[in-house]
């Protein structure tokens, strides 16, 4: 079973959000009985909801992990934190797939003056973690659109910037800065445009694009193709496979475009057990992309 993740892992190469169900740290005991290896699907499936030791017990592939919260200098770039992560990498055979820079909706990327520095640490750390994935999020206060939908146009303007100044950093270590927002496929195009760099792409979080705001997914997945680094998959406080109509088209659309990136678990916990229930949405969603 380790030997198929891991081979998984190494074929595929790198290329959140206002939900109060988002990326929370959990603490469920490990489930006595083996991840399910009937189940397969062409994508990796990862999860932020629960961490590496879990993941193994829930079947899945990965985790993404937070980097932390708003310091001078992020948790994650401390080194005892990455010797951490890396000794359970090498005990479970998984891996930290991503990291996921929610500390970004309180502190916005377009006004902090520490953000800059935090997209530095988080870039070194996901080096080193070979994560080739961060999340950059903006929801909350760092969220780009107005009450009425308007573009903050100077938000905008700063968060080219700083991502413009940190996408060669990002590509000479191999990472792709991925963000994630409430903007259309068509808003979405027009920013990574004005950044014009491959190392800054789209993370598509398929409920807050679509149930959240209404969005056309399947239109904004075939818009985007190859600009999206990876995908949150989450259905409010339901499982995923409680409105399987919804997902159907999605995952079609996912599968159209001949994405090879992973599909990463934001979901939330229904039963109140957190491993039980993530092996219940990674399960359909195999099913649907697989």
């Amino acid at each position: 079973m380790i030997q198929r993740r891991q081979f998984l892992q190494r074929g595929i190469v790198a290329t959140a959000a206002g939900a109060s169900w988002m990326c929370k740290p959990q603490r469920t005991a490990l489930l006595a009985d083996e991840p399910n290896q009937d189940a397969s699907s062409h994508l990796p499936i990862g999860s932020c909801r629960i961490g590496l030791q879990q993941a193994v017990a829930a079947g899945i592939d990965g985790v993404e992990v937070r980097v932390g919260n708003a310091a001078e200098r992020l948790e994650i770039a401390d080194p005892k934190t990455i010797a951490k992560y890396k000794e359970e990498m090498q005990q479970t055979g998984l891996v930290v797939r991503s990291l996921m820079m929610g500390l970004l909706n309180q502190n916005p990327l377009a006004t902090d003056p520490r953000g800059p520095a935090w997209l530095e640490q988080s870039i070194t750390a996901a080096k080193q973690l070979g994560a080739p994935v961060i999340l950059v999020a903006f929801f909350g206060k760092g969220n780009l659109l107005e009450d009425d939908g308007r573009v903050k146009q100077d938000d905008v303007a700063r968060v080219v910037q700083r991502l413009k100044a940190a996408a060669p950093l990002a590509k000479e270590a191999g990472v792709i800065l991925a963000i994630e927002n409430y903007f259309d496929g068509e808003q979405n195009e027009r920013l990574l445009d004005r950044i014009d760099h491959d190392s800054v792409q789209v993370y598509y979080d398929v409920y807050n694009t679509g149930t959240t705001k209404g969005h056309d997914v399947p239109a904004d997945i075939h818009r985007l193709r190859d600009r999206i680094a990876q995908f949150h998959f989450k259905n409010g406080n339901h499982f995923l496979d409680h409105e399987k109509e919804k997902f159907e088209p999605i995952a079609a659309a996912v599968n159209a475009i001949g994405f090879q990136g992973w599909a990463v678990l934001e979901t939330s916990d229904p039963t109140g057990d957190a491993i039980a229930d993530t092996r219940r949405n990674a399960d359909f969603l195999r099913g649907l992309l697989g």
